[in-house]
């Protein structure tokens, strides 16, 4: 039964997102799934209390911003059996890890509408507050461990083309992996790989995007799309973007040329930054990223330290 009501929600979803805002009726819904009216009206009403914005009207109901669900069937067919959508979680990579370690296949998607514990670098909170873009990639390359780092850049560089393409906005690249807007925090990566002998058996990387949130609640630093289009966007669109241009990306990997092109998207070379480890902090001059992702940080003395992790700021 529990199934049956489950299916008979989504089934109701997917109905409201093909009419793409028009409203349909109580009776059609009806009939198109076989239930009484009171029936749709029941999960009509759980789909609200779930955080679905669908209007009741008295002719019927419409689906509000349609185009921004993040349920598999909104996908193009590529993706569908590759996205694992939830209303709520602890958190994205908690769930990324269970899936990737039962199977699920290479580029599944795990995105959660709110993650009430989520976490960014060096253990810290993220706060996933509503509208924005909380996910987690799932990915299972044939690759050694030391060359596992490549991802992380490929996932931003491939992140900041696909939000410069479609908002045409100056995003940059923050070493390791941020991506910042306006000077300010519009993306935040992590990742967490596990090896099975001497190869990696998953990758995964959460990525937070501001989207239609107010981050600056939490974090004053930081700056969604909506603050700069002045206007709703579909995080739907970005993300089938994103992934069509990871997906291509990451299918011959060449380090130097990823590292390469990420240097052009990023802001960090060129700046005075202070990076902070889990035991130190270092400042200085960010002078260049070599091809193993590493930080080269020149100091006051002109000495140059090679820093392979930490937390970035530009100061």
């Amino acid at each position: 039964m529990v199934n049956e009501q489950k299916n008979n929600k989504e089934e109701i979803l997917k109905i409201l997102y093909l009419a793409k805002g028009e409203m349909i009726s109580g009776v059609s819904l009806s009939d198109d799934l076989n239930i009484s009216r009171v029936a749709v009206w029941k999960h009509i009403k759980a789909l609200k209390e779930s955080g679905f914005d669908v209007e009741s009207r008295p002719k019927g109901y419409a689906l509000l911003n349609h185009d921004d669900l993040l349920l598999p069937f909104c996908f193009k067919k590529e993706f569908q059996n590759k996205i694992f959508h939830f209303q709520e979680l602890e958190s994205t990579m908690d769930k990324a890890k269970f899936l990737a370690k039962n199977n699920v296949s290479h580029l599944s998607v795990v995105i959660a509408e709110n993650q009430t514990t989520g976490r960014g670098r060096l253990n810290r909170k993220w706060f996933s507050s509503k509208g924005g873009l909380w996910f987690t990639l799932i990915l299972k390359p044939n690759t050694p461990p030391p060359l596992s780092y490549i991802y992380n850049f490929a996932a931003s560089l491939s992140l900041s083309k696909s939000l410069k393409r479609l908002f045409d906005v100056n995003v940059s690249v923050k070493w390791p992996n941020d991506l910042l807007l306006n000077g300010k925090k519009l993306v935040g990566l992590l990742s967490e790989m596990e090896t099975r002998g001497d190869m990696v058996e998953f990758i995964n990387i959460g990525i937070g995007i501001n989207v239609n949130n107010q981050p600056q609640k939490y974090e004053p630093k930081a700056i969604s799309l909506k603050d700069v289009l002045n206007k709703t966007v579909s995080r739907r669109l970005i993300l089938e973007t994103f992934l069509d241009d990871f997906k291509n990306r990451i299918q011959i990997i060449d380090c130097q040329k990823i590292i390469d092109l990420w240097k052009e998207q990023t802001s960090t070379i060129g700046s005075q930054v202070r990076i902070e480890t889990i035991s130190d902090a270092y400042e200085g001059l960010a002078v260049d990223v070599d091809e193993s992702g590493a930080l080269m940080v020149k100091d006051k003395t002109e000495k140059i330290k090679k820093i392979i992790y930490g937390d970035c700021f530009h100061t």
